[in-house]
């Protein structure tokens, strides 16, 4: 990574440098904690019972023609599928989009409002807890969470980014290691109020990263410039 940083033009500007280490971090996170969700309920309907037959037919088309049986068995082994793809970035348009529309199947039978008639009712379900009209807040967060892996792919830490580097060539990241040490340190200090430890390490490992790259710059320096 130090090369491809190395090679980053100094009057590149900082938000360009940035957008590069976001190509690393940004769907990082969003695919760790969509990976983690769906995971955990996968594994609830693995080892739980079959609820889909309460719902009767409030499943739409195509969903409705099926058993709920069917209907259990695909949602489990999609969830626990797609999560581990997001986790390592492996086909991640695809299973982003396979849980997406998952999901709005789950807003539509669970957790859309069965009766609403103004806008003002359907917000009354934008909520967590069910208090009789609806409670789509958190699959909607879901959605739009997906919308940028299904649009914008994994990033660069995936296996998705590793099979597309050996089949062509790959754009370098435009961030430098001064961009890294000044991302991780800002992220640090904010961590450091709830957990301090992994806080504090981050904010450091930032100012490391900060004070090798100037020693490094000063190294890379023509000689006549460092007399």
């Amino acid at each position: 990574m130090s090369t491809a940083l190395s090679a980053v033009p100094a009057n590149t500007p900082l938000f360009s440098r940035v957008d590069g280490v976001g190509q690393w971090l940004a769907p990082l996170g969003l695919r760790l904690l969509l990976a983690w969700e769906f995971f955990e309920a996968g594994r609830e309907k693995l080892h739980g019972s079959n609820w889909f037959a309460d719902l009767g037919e409030r499943f739409p088309l195509p969903f409705s023609l099926l058993s709920p049986q069917l209907n259990w068995t695909m949602a489990t082994w999609l969830e626990l599928a797609a999560s581990i793809a997001l986790l390592v970035g492996l086909g991640t348009r695809y299973a982003a989009a396979a849980l997406w529309v998952l999901t709005v199947v789950a807003i539509y039978a669970v957790h859309w409002p069965s009766d609403w008639s103004t806008l003002g009712d359907l917000w009354q379900g934008y909520a967590i807890s069910d208090d009789g009209f609806g409670n789509y807040k958190l699959p909607l967060i879901y959605l739009v969470m997906l919308l940028p892996l299904m649009l914008g792919g994994a990033g660069r830490f995936s296996l998705d980014h590793a099979i597309a580097a050996l089949r062509a060539k790959v754009p370098a990241t435009t961030a430098d290691s001064s961009t890294w040490a000044l991302v991780l340190f800002a992220i640090g200090t904010t961590v450091s109020i709830l957990l301090p430890w992994a806080g504090g390490a981050l904010a450091i490992g930032g100012i490391a990263l900060f004070a090798w790259s100037r020693s490094q710059h000063r190294l890379a320096a023509p000689r006549y410039a460092r007399a």
